[in-house]
């Protein structure tokens, strides 16, 4: 299923721990106009489907990371408004509520066909209609990222 989506990872002093994922073409380092040392160091990846991203944050919490406290993987879905925040906290990537911002999740797809739907992260200060939200219950428990 196409859905692109982009994703930034921002930490300091992770070069040889993001360099695999660079190596191997997942990831791209980007850097700040004043160089590594104006915001850390990041690196960016874009992704046109939802089942190679499967496991991203998985992955990333895994990595052994210097600084883990400096660790933010932004995520920007094609339906998001905005990109959303992700920080480890207890060695978990948790994604991190926005001000005026809510994610909007779908009821679980019948089966498991399909990889699982992170729904979209909206703003809610817009003036526009938000969708309604589907009950924790009801909606699909595997992690999309």
């Amino acid at each position: 299923m196409s859905r692109f989506a982009e994703v930034v990872v921002l930490a300091l002093h992770a070069e040889d721990v993001m360099g695999p994922l660079v190596r191997r073409g997942e990831f791209v380092p980007v850097q700040g106009l004043w160089g590594a040392g104006s915001f850390g160091v990041g690196w960016a990846a874009q992704f046109e489907k939802m089942r190679p991203r499967s496991g991203l944050l998985k992955h990333l919490e895994s990595l052994p990371w210097p600084r883990p406290e400096s660790v933010q993987v932004l995520i920007h879905d094609q339906d998001d408004d905005c990109f959303g925040l992700w920080m480890l906290h207890d060695g978990a990537l948790v994604e991190i509520p926005l001000p005026r911002t809510q994610r909007f999740h779908a009821p679980a797809p019948a089966t498991t066909e399909f990889p699982p739907d992170p729904g979209c992260l909206l703003r809610t200060d817009q003036g526009h209609e938000l969708p309604e939200q589907t009950p924790a219950a009801l909606r699909d428990p595997r992690p999309a990222w």
